[in-house]
């Protein structure tokens, strides 16, 4: 019996970046039937591509044969070049300026190798189109589809849950705490949880006395957010997580481009300051707009 065809995707950044290329994923599974799929990538993230059934298998980015690969003409580890050896297929969003990383390929033997951008350009579409594009030189085209539908599965979900997320990669990008609390003390009838993890803890963003799923596993937050009735956020990786679960979510962005980088799920509502100051959204037009969202979940339930 033929063996299935392998494909390895090497895919660093971070929780969103990686998000984001879940739809190129699975227009690679879709397109190479029965294919065996291998992430490379930060352990801590790239486990998230199995919880959504898009991996048959991770590997870390970060192990210390990996680095001879980004040295011109070092001795590369024979047990590494025989695994890469081993795919059909290999995807890399990896930055190679130098282009060491191709002449490992090369040197190795790997059968076919589709170098892709890491870097999202602000007037070419999507993130998510621009980080699958490279895969058209394989006649391999993203549809709507792939981005509008939920990688993970949901739970049972918990009426009148609402998780908020506090943080995000920037500073520029969060809406102040003490407007989020005010905001969550106004859902008297609702179960209200935050979410933190540690570059919040490190600015001193701490939840006291309220319920907060702090630094949890990427896999094991995907599931507790699909309990969630609704989502508040930023333009975060959490953000995109919370989308790709399914969650009705409202997103607060300021610096940058929703157009870009918002998730582009259809239950996902955006509301951008004008000024691209997230501080100057008045707290009364937030606390609408995330009525509106946990209301359209009432009503689509």
């Amino acid at each position: 019996m033929k063996a299935p065809p392998r494909v390895l995707v090497i895919r660093g950044g971070a929780i969103g970046d990686f998000i984001l290329t879940l739809p190129a994923l699975q227009l690679l599974r879709e397109m190479i039937p029965g294919c065996h799929i291998e992430v490379m990538g930060y352990l801590g993230i790239a486990t998230l591509a199995q919880a959504a059934g898009l991996a048959d298998a991770v590997r870390s980015l970060d192990h210390r044969t990996m680095a001879a690969l980004f040295s011109k003409n070092a001795p590369i580890d024979e047990a590494l070049a025989e695994h890469l050896r081993g795919f059909n297929l290999v995807v890399s969003y990896l930055f190679d300026p130098d282009g060491h990383f191709r002449a490992s390929m090369e040197r190795i033997g790997v059968k076919t190798l589709i170098e892709c951008s890491h870097r999202v350009q602000a007037d070419q579409g999507h993130a998510s189109r621009q980080l699958a594009r490279p895969l058209e030189r394989l006649a391999m085209f993203l549809e709507d589809t792939h981005l509008l539908r939920a990688h993970f599965e949901r739970g049972e979900v918990v009426p009148n849950r609402v998780a908020i997320h506090i943080g995000s990669g920037s500073e520029r990008k969060n809406w102040p705490l003490e407007r989020w609390l005010r905001l969550a003390d106004s859902f008297h009838d609702h179960e209200v949880v935050f979410i933190s993890g540690e570059a919040e803890q490190e600015r001193g963003m701490t939840i006291h006395d309220r319920p907060n799923w702090h630094a949890l596993p990427l896999p094991e937050l995907a599931g507790r957010l699909g309990t969630c009735a609704a989502f508040l956020g930023h333009d975060s990786g959490i953000s995109h997580l919370a989308a790709a679960c399914g969650v009705p979510s409202l997103l607060l962005f300021g610096p940058t481009d929703p157009a870009v980088w918002a998730p582009p799920q259809p239950w996902v509502t955006v509301l951008r300051a004008e000024d691209d100051d997230l501080a100057s959204l008045d707290d009364q037009r937030v606390k609408l707009a995330a009525e509106q969202v946990v209301e359209k979940m009432r009503r689509d339930k």
